[in-house]
């Protein structure tokens, strides 16, 4: 950083340090997924996920036993390779979370050359749309196994090839899906995470999920014993105090016309009130108080970024592209038209150390050229073209 600019490779070990979540508004906390349920979930689809990669690839792929886990950011961080191919296709109907495929760059690889019949593959956009186009099939046989859930359905895939600090993991704790892959003697991994909602809601489709916290709800006796106390009913099996006779100091005191703190002689007998004016023996039922789960950089993520904020970074506009033959280019001359791969009026490319951040038009201030903003990308587009 010597000419005071920053490359792309230290960008991605300061954002190695951030938080590039998903969906979830905020961290969720004591999540008990239901693994069990998910991992027979798993066993079902497994010969599925083989069928649609052979279907695909005319290959030969064996799926071994797959596994499920409750998981975290950094727990599935330390499992991957440094660079992934990510896949996501958030589900937004019937059930709404984070839905996201992982696979090391040698298997995309893998299911490109055999798909596109050719050896080593580059993983261009050619290639990613294929990896997009498995697990589109990959989802469409989950959901139809998950026909509990009505209305069931997935965003279209994004697939993209970056390094794995850039992937938009789900927030919090959720469930990771491993399935174990074979061919021709090499071993490949396919990695499924879906957020802690999603996870929860297969597991109740499919007769599972975490049972509700003990006193956290009234069960039908409760209800049917504070309906009692309610209406004065007698506790106690009915117990009249109207004959009763209490020794005291030798003799004896009738009952009869003496009656208890919150008792009716003679009657039904009323609820005895405890401390605060709340019956004895009544449950203590109180609203649960949530934490404010909004979401938002932390002080530590502003700290970071406030140490590289007088960076200076390279900015450049381009007009359009091309690809040339080495030919082509060696015969090149005074007076050549080279056509590029954009249209008059089309909104040129704004572009931070070669990466794209932004769109304009281009404008004339005085003598010069310049360019008006028109369009920010979005912050899929721009970790999309990080490859």
């Amino acid at each position: 950083m010597s000419d005071g600019t920053i490359s792309q490779s230290e960008i991605d070990a300061l954002l190695s340090g951030v938080d590039v979540g998903g969906l979830s508004s905020g961290p969720s906390s004591n999540v008990n997924i239901d693994t069990a349920t998910l991992k027979k979930f798993a066993d079902g689809l497994k010969d599925k996920v083989a069928s649609n990669l052979n279907g695909m690839t005319d290959g030969s792929f064996e799926v071994g036993s797959p596994s499920v886990e409750s998981m975290d950011r950094d727990q599935l961080l330390a499992k991957l390779p440094e660079m992934v191919v990510a896949v996501t296709a958030d589900f937004n109907a019937g059930l709404k979370g984070d839905h996201l495929v992982l696979m090391a760059p040698e298997f995309a690889q893998k299911i490109t050359s055999l798909v596109n019949k050719e050896e080593n593959a580059e993983l261009d956009d050619m290639a990613l749309s294929v990896i997009g186009e498995f697990v589109s099939t990959h989802t469409g046989s989950e959901i139809t196994d998950l026909s509990a859930i009505a209305g069931l359905a997935s965003n279209p895939p994004e697939a993209t090839h970056v390094p794995k600090p850039m992937v938009r993991i789900p927030q919090g704790t959720f469930a990771l899906f491993s399935y174990p892959l074979t061919l021709e003697g090499q071993n490949y991994t396919l990695w499924e995470a879906v957020s802690s909602d999603v996870a929860e809601g297969i597991a109740k489709a499919l007769g599972g999920g975490t049972p509700e916290a003990a006193g956290g709800t009234l069960n039908a006796a409760d209800m049917a014993s504070m309906a009692n106390l309610a209406g004065g009913q007698q506790p106690m099996g009915g117990m009249q105090m109207g004959s009763f006779q209490q020794p005291m100091m030798g003799g004896t005191m009738p009952m009869g016309g003496m009656g208890m703190p919150g008792m009716q002689m003679g009657g039904g007998m009323q609820p005895m009130m405890g401390m605060g004016g709340m019956p004895m023996g009544m449950p203590n039922v109180q609203s649960v108080q949530y934490p404010n789960l909004a979401g938002g950089p932390t002080t530590q993520e502003q700290g970071n970024i406030g140490l590289i904020m007088d960076v200076n970074m390279e900015m450049t506009v381009e007009l359009g592209r091309t690809k040339k033959q080495i030919k082509d280019i060696l015969g090149m001359g005074e007076g050549t038209i080279i056509e590029l791969d954009k249209l008059a009026g089309e909104p040129v490319d704004i572009l931070v150390n070669h990466k794209p951040i932004a769109k304009g038009e281009v404008v004339v201030i005085d003598e010069n050229f310049g360019v008006r903003v028109t369009e920010i990308l979005s912050p899929m587009e721009r970790v999309s073209d990080l490859r």
